[in-house]
């Protein structure tokens, strides 16, 4: 495929699922995979697999089933449509339309805040599907950038999520998870009760930070780590310096601590449609958008408001189900007559400043005051990146025969100490492979000899030690060049490293999870296969770079540090690197 979003199926990988033809990977979550098919009369769609250690759970199945019957009630205004599923297959998918374009998030990253028009464009757009989706009695939770494509026509809010149950009783589910992206969460969220259900006012918290993100290109309570985020939602106005005129008064409004001084979703939508102080650049978006106008009309016309009391009666519901992960999370809504005919359910003007409760004020003092305590604040999948095996321990690698080489790190084995005086650096072993420099630099261990496929997937832990270090991964290397993999604390960086001159092809922001110095081990996922290179953090995809250099065409895997292109010319720089596996894969 010549869509860089999409990459190719790994070995282990189905080729098939149901009627469906897999061709290529969209993503990758802590509850499944979301693979590009194409059906059998030819179109092209996205087929979200649940994973495998799920499939035999019959209470999984059920609310799965239950999920998918609510999600499609959603009418396709500015969403991607459901358009299939299958709970009872061997590994029960879903399947949705496939919307072929960036991210917000993509677009803001490479060219900055978006223009007076298209920040309109994407405030309409989201408030229609807010509004479709909860017209439906639905929630989605996870709303950010990355959840918005900006598709030809109108934009598409998008879930790539694995259907799971919320109940904190679930085997599935830890107590100490929460659904969400820190930056977009409402300040109800980080509550003590978490049994209490949430209301379409936490996705209108959400509305506003992705609108003020794609206006200013940051997050209106950015901060330097998820706590002091989560602190900032908590207890301060938000930034919106950037943002001007109407639309900056109406993500005030969304971002109100109090969920109930917030406009709802058709609020929104009427007050950038057709309020009095509408915008004068909502109406030359709909004016070039005539898709986006239509999606917007039709949302007012057959979407009923749904008043908040039903979404919190759903919490008595034996049958509440969710999406996990970029996800939509449905909460059945009893069925009941339209909304009243006027589309406001209360006046969105603000009435009363909300005070912060003790026990919350308690809970965020006690989150700060233990620094990296935040697993709290969104979901993860997998095995605990932080986990590293023994020294002597080989791993699990023996149980697949696929694996090309497996090494926990812990001692000389496949990779040896080294260390080089000029350089005023070296690799040695403490914990892991460290890798150490005293300046300003690159520096690479000594490990295996053996040239890999030129199609391979490596994945390997990952500790930064230091401030300004970056722990570096090298695809295909070989005579001094190959591409290069720069794990740093705000920033993973993909490109190639000849000699000693390096070249980026493409930056992704680890926005408000970054890799903190002295915390606990990142895992890392590198794919190469024929032209496409696609990183993986923690089993979720950062993204995918064409890799096209004529120079470089196989050689090894390796591993050293780099530091950061502002880093002070005295360090000290260290990394450290635990359980590296090598695959092959096969086309």
């Amino acid at each position: 495929m010549s869509d860089q979003r999409t990459s190719p199926l790994r070995p282990r990988d189905p080729r098939r699922l149901g009627p469906y033809e897999l061709v290529g990977r969209l993503g990758e979550g802590g509850m499944g995979t979301v693979y590009l098919a194409r059906s059998a009369a030819g179109v092209l769609v996205a087929v979200k697999m649940v994973r495998a250690d799920l499939a035999p759970d019959d209470e999984f199945r059920r609310r799965f089933r239950s999920e998918v019957n609510r999600v499609r009630q959603v009418p396709p205004f500015c969403t991607a449509e459901v358009l299939d599923a299958d709970p009872d297959h061997e590994q029960p998918y879903l399947v949705v339309e496939y919307v072929d374009g960036p991210s917000l998030a993509e677009v803001v990253e490479e060219r900055g805040p978006l223009t007076a028009s298209n920040l309109h464009s994407v405030a309409i757009g989201v408030a229609t599907a807010l509004t479709a989706i909860h017209g439906a009695g639905v929630i989605h939770r996870d709303l950010k950038p990355r959840n918005v494509l900006l598709a030809p026509g109108s934009p598409k809010v998008i879930d790539f999520g694995i259907a799971r149950a919320l109940e904190a009783t679930s085997a599935h589910t830890r107590t100490d998870q929460m659904l969400g992206t820190v930056a977009y969460m409402a300040p109800e969220r980080f509550g003590p009760d978490t049994d209490l259900p949430l209301t379409p006012a936490a996705d209108v918290f959400a509305w506003g930070g992705v609108v003020a993100y794609a206006g200013t290109g940051r997050t209106p309570f950015s901060a330097d780590s998820p706590p002091a985020t989560a602190a900032r939602i908590l207890t301060q106005a938000p930034d919106l310096s950037g943002l001007s005129g109407p639309l900056r008064d109406l993500i005030g409004h969304a971002l109100e601590k109090d969920p109930a001084n917030r406009p709802s979703a058709r609020e929104l939508l009427d007050l950038l449609v057709d309020g009095p102080q509408r915008p004068a650049a909502s109406g030359a978006a709909l004016d070039h958008q005539p898709g986006l106008r239509f999606a917007a009309q039709e949302a007012q016309a057959v979407t009923g408001v749904q008043p908040v009391e039903q979404f919190a009666a759903a919490a008595a519901e034996p049958t509440l189900v969710g999406y996990s992960e970029n996800a939509i999370v449905t909460q059945p809504v009893p069925t009941s007559a339209a909304g009243p005919d006027t589309p406001f359910t209360h006046d969105p003007t603000p009435r009363r400043p909300w005070v912060l409760p003790a026990a919350v004020s308690l809970l965020l003092i006690a989150m700060l005051a233990v620094g990296g305590v935040v697993a709290a604040l969104w979901p993860r999948g997998g095995a605990d990146p932080g986990a590293t095996t023994g020294p002597d321990d080989p791993g699990d690698s023996g149980s697949d025969a696929t694996v090309l080489l497996a090494d926990p790190l812990g001692r000389q084995r496949l990779w040896i100490a080294s260390s080089d005086d000029k350089e005023r650096a070296g690799c040695s072993f403490d914990g892991g492979l460290v890798v150490r420099r005293e300046t300003r630099g690159v520096f690479r261990c000594k490990g295996p000899v053996d040239y890999e496929p030129p199609d391979v997937q490596a994945e390997v832990k990952v500790r930064l030690l230091t401030p300004n270090s970056c722990a570096s991964i090298w695809m295909r290397f070989a005579q001094f060049r190959g591409y290069q993999v720069r794990v740093c604390e705000r920033n993973v960086y993909v490109g190639t490293h000849k000699s000693d001159v390096t070249e980026v092809y493409k930056t992704f922001p680890l926005d408000d999870r970054p890799i903190e110095v002295g915390a606990p081990a990142t895992l890392i996922t590198v794919s190469i296969v024929g032209e496409t290179l696609e990183v993986l953090r923690d089993s979720e995809l950062l993204g995918s770079v064409p890799v096209q250099d004529k120079d470089i065409s196989g050689g090894r895997v390796v591993l050293g540090i780099y530091t950061e292109r502002s880093a002070p010319v005295k360090g000290p720089y260290a990394v450290a690197f635990n359980d590296i596996k090598l695959w092959p894969i096969e086309r």
